[in-house]
């Protein structure tokens, strides 16, 4: 048992949000590269060299230059494992990220110091905060011009609604930029400019008034840092350690990911205070990852990862007890035993076969079609965890088959696509016309190129005009009123993939008046709303 404990410790999962272009993957990247995981970083931009970022590797986002699919990544860095889930950042695909974050125990907040808090970070942050996930900030880009360090920290703090505290203060910014001083570990780290070198010399100096300070910064610079770090102490609350893992600090630190500045002292700080993982409740009871027992969850499932071989992996999150190839594990819904024969690790191409995992790692399993989002897996015991929902979509379109040889290849296409919960599908009651529902326009050139190149499959879409999708929930199935609702609302109604009833409104005072009419049917604008019963 100790063994186990001592491999639980030794894990940090945590995931990393921020809007698009904040510079969330050439961050994943250089903690890569501390990790000794990778020898070189991709830029994502950079169209003249063909070398994209290592976690896309999606044909549509090296085109883009945009990350569309979560990647898992691990690596070792002095003893700890580490796990990282890059998120995209892109709003077409928040639902990917909300998913995503039922996974981590911890989250790192990436922030533009030109563009400070946007839309985007402020939705992911609010899902954290409901969750009292651990957060650290890291505001990046410092070798550009921006905002004023202490305005950004207003900003977060109005903003994101966080109580934060700097543990590291930037000297100057943009053209002077001149570096870093770490709060955490006392020490000045000086900015050269050259991204060719990993990593930067730091400097220990551990009292601010020495006169060693005005050699290596200038004198006027050296002052401005006194007086703002004087500032900052004064403002700040002290870091607290317990306050930070119960979700009530946040603590923020500068650097520019690009430059591979500022992100060492990050990891450094991360592996000594992030959590490490955490107990997740079931609907039965709250698991601990110091359990015996095996439990785990799907919370991500991604088709063809592997275009020659049409392949599917589920991604579990290990919860409690370990993981070992070949043996056979009850998958909760389907009440059935499974065994993997080669259960993978990651590192974004590259996988390997794994004996044995332990809480806080996420394996990839390859998937013949039994999985779905949120499915749990255990040595026996029935429970399922909570909390991965489908929400309502907001763009909808009606799918159509291109190319009438090939109507098989597109079923089975969607079908495969809509389990990975890229979007949802509906099949209207009326004619059995399939309706695609997504959280974002950019969606649906996604599923069409991938219907296209991974399925040999083409579709064309129709507009279709539909404000809201909604849960259709009665009190009694049985009432009148009921089936006066099925008969009116004929044309409007559909089924999700899970056979649930939805109702299609045109726009809210629709709803308004639905709801009105229909006092006892209730409509929900989340999928997981029948607590009581088991999906």
């Amino acid at each position: 048992m100790k063994q186990h404990q001592k491999e639980i410790n030794k894990r940090r999962t945590f995931g990393i949000i921020s809007h698009p272009d904040a510079g969330k993957t050439t961050l994943t990247e250089k903690l890569l590269l501390f990790g000794g995981a990778i020898q070189e970083a991709g830029a994502v931009k950079s169209n003249k060299i063909k070398k994209g970022a290592t976690s896309d590797f999606m044909e549509i986002e090296r085109q883009r230059g945009i990350s569309v699919a979560t990647s898992v990544l691990a690596f070792e860095y002095e003893g700890i494992k580490i796990n990282i889930l890059d998120t995209p950042g892109h709003k077409d695909f928040a639902e990917d990220t909300f998913r995503t974050l039922t996974a981590v125990d911890s989250v790192i907040v990436v922030i533009d110091v030109a563009k400070g808090v946007e839309e985007q970070t402020e939705k992911l942050v609010e899902v954290c905060r409901m969750r009292n996930i651990p957060m650290i900030v890291f505001i990046n880009k410092m070798d550009r011009e921006g905002k004023d360090a202490f305005e950004l920290l207003d900003e977060i703090e109005q903003k994101l609604n966080l109580t934060v505290t700097p543990l590291s203060f930037p000297i100057g910014m943009g053209y002077d930029f001149k570096g870093i001083y770490n709060i955490w570990e006392k020490n000045v780290n000086l900015f050269t400019g050259d991204p060719r070198k990993d990593i930067e010399e730091t400097i220990e100096i551990s009292d601010l008034n020495s006169s060693e300070l005005d050699e290596l910064i200038g004198e006027k610079a050296a002052s401005t840092l006194r007086e703002e770090l004087e500032l900052a102490q004064g403002v700040y609350p002290e870091f607290d350690k317990e306050a930070y893992l119960n979700g009530n600090l946040q603590p923020v630190f500068f650097g520019s990911a690009l430059n591979n500045f500022g992100v060492r002292e990050l990891l450094d700080c991360f592996i000594n205070i992030a959590p490490t993982p955490r107990p997740k409740e079931s609907d039965t009871r709250l698991v601990k990852p110091d359990e015996k027992e095996f439990t785990g969850f799907v919370f991500k499932i991604h088709a063809n990862m592997d275009p020659k071989h049409r392949d599917r992996l589920a991604f579990v999150k290990i919860v409690s007890g370990k993981f070992e190839r070949n043996k056979p594990y009850l998958h909760v819904r389907h009440n059935k035993n499974l065994k993997f024969s080669s259960p993978n690790a990651f590192f974004a191409e590259k996988k390997e076969v794994v004996d044995v995992s332990y809480p806080g790692d996420i394996v990839g399993l390859h998937d013949t079609g039994n999985f779905k989002i949120g499915d749990t897996l255990t040595e026996g015991e029935t429970l399922m965890y909570k909390g991965i929902p489908s929400f309502s979509p907001e763009h909808f379109r009606y799918i159509n088959n291109a190319d009438p040889m090939k109507s098989k290849q597109l079923e089975k296409g969607i079908d495969q696509l809509m389990d990975e919960g890229v979007a949802q599908l509906f099949t209207l009651e009326l004619n059995g016309r399939k309706i695609i529902g997504t959280v974002g326009a950019l969606q649906f050139e996604v599923i069409q190129y991938r219907l296209e190149h991974e399925y040999g499959a083409k579709c064309s879409y129709e507009n279709l005009n539909v404000h809201k999708a909604c849960w259709v929930q009665p009190k009694d199935p049985k009432s009148a009123e009921f089936a006066d609702f099925k008969r009116v609302k004929s044309k409007f109604l559909a089924k999700d993939k899970k056979g649930q009833l939805v109702f299609f409104a045109d726009s809210a005072f629709t709803l308004q008046m639905t709801q009105s009419k229909y006092p006892n049917i209730k409509f929900h604008f989340v999928s997981e709303f029948e607590k009581s019963t088991t999906l």
